[in-house]
């Protein structure tokens, strides 16, 4: 099983659920999730975990989220992005002569088709833009804790159902209001109709939601043309690998286990290993509190075995290191402190039972490990230096790796 943290940079076009799909035929791992949707049509940053590490995702669902793309001025559409259909203000018509969204209809041509280069955008009548000065003078009521309503074509649930089956099917769609936290909304540029910015925000926020107000209350109207998610959480872009990359990197690591048979499974090489340069962890009564920040890269290589000499008795080429794309287990849940426990506590976590863990803080959660490499669980601290197992990745009756 291959158990592991691993970042793509997912491409435009794909659901989250299609970047699992491509994952689990590249690794023939069944087991993965994503930590956090990307609407189709946005770029970047999707965390996905795999085997054991699903275990982990309740940790990640409150991870702050960072965006840069482009709003579009001069349009809403049905669903607050590029990929809808465009929607003139209440009462106006298009200059075709189209009615328009007070009477239940709206053009039916997407936003993006507005767009064509040479063509003409006639659908919508022409309307003053506000300067970009007059938009970040509304930035402040788009920031901090707001009230926010969710796109009608979300995947939000109404008695089970969710929110953007009912759009389709042009029925009533009530959401209510949720709060959200906008941390940072700021609008760097303006080109035409085109403004740019970059959002920080909490987890659950609707970017095309901020993008869709603004134009509402400047009277505009305005949309998310594009969306690239550049961090989420602790993982940033640089962690990312695209799905092509990471294709051809397993084929590559494939192709070195059947020239290596000692190197039996692909779990056992993807891991990318610590740099040299650590501080020395301090240990108490054999298990061992360690430092805050083991590693000093964001990556490092994962050797693969150097194949043979071709049947002809010519010495192959050493093959070169790739360096893996899978994070390392101390880089993930950055904030929680970690420790190495002995066999016998370690024995005691796989069984459910509580232990006293010397993790010199006075965090309440704590990542336990069995050795350098391996992630035995997540304990909750109950009282003093007590804590119980809350997540065990290895349970008692289960091998652990080599």
């Amino acid at each position: 099983m291959l158990n592991a943290v691993l970042i793509i940079d997912k491409p435009a076009g794909f659901t989250s659920h299609d970047v699992v799909n491509r994952l689990r035929r590249i690794t023939g791992e069944r087991s993965i999730g994503h930590l956090g949707t990307l609407d189709p049509m946005a770029t970047g940053v999707l965390p996905m975990v795999i085997g054991r590490y699903t275990r982990l995702a309740q940790f990640f669902t409150d991870a702050r989220k960072t965006y840069e793309g482009e709003i579009r001025l001069g349009f809403a559409t049905t669903t607050y992005d590029a990929e809808g259909d465009p929607v003139a203000p209440a009462g106006e018509t298009s200059a075709e002569g189209e009615a328009t969204a007070a009477s239940g209809e709206v053009p039916k041509q997407p936003a993006r088709d507005l767009l064509t280069p040479g063509v003409p955008a006639k659908t919508l009548p022409a309307r003053p833009l506000p300067t970009l000065d007059e938009l970040r003078a509304y930035l402040p009521k788009l920031t901090g804790r707001i009230l926010q309503r969710p796109p009608d074509f979300s995947a939000k649930k109404i008695k089970g159902v969710p929110a953007y089956k009912l759009a389709r099917r042009e029925q009533p769609v009530e959401l209510q209001p949720v709060e959200v936290e906008v941390h940072r909304f700021e609008l760097t540029s303006m080109e035409g109709d085109l403004v740019h910015f970059i959002a920080e925000v909490s987890a659950g926020t609707y970017v095309r939601s901020l993008a869709h107000d603004l134009g509402q209350a400047l009277g505009c109207g305005a949309h998310l043309a594009t969306l690239r998610r550049t961090a989420s959480g602790e993982f940033s872009i640089a962690d990312a690998i695209t799905i092509e990359k990471l294709a051809d990197y397993t084929e590559k690591l494939k192709q070195s286990l059947r020239l290596a048979p000692v190197v039996s499974t692909l779990s056992e090489s993807t891991l990318s290993d610590f740099a040299n340069e650590q501080a020395v962890p301090g240990e108490v009564n054999g298990n061992v509190a360690d430092s805050p920040s083991p590693l000093t890269s964001a990556r490092t290589s994962a050797p693969l075995a150097t194949p043979p000499g071709d049947q002809t008795g010519a010495p192959a080429a050493n093959a070169q290191e790739p360096s893996s794309p899978y994070l390392h287990p101390r880089r993930i849940l950055a904030s929680m402190p970690s420790v190495t426990v002995t066999l016998e506590v370690a024995a005691a976590i796989r069984n459910g039972r509580p232990v006293n863990l010397p993790d010199f803080s006075t965090a309440p959660l704590v990542k336990v490990f069995a050795n350098r490499d391996l992630l035995l669980a997540v304990a909750q601290r109950i009282a003093g230096t007590l804590f119980q197992p809350k997540v065990v990745l290895y349970g008692s009756n289960e091998p652990l790796p080599d």
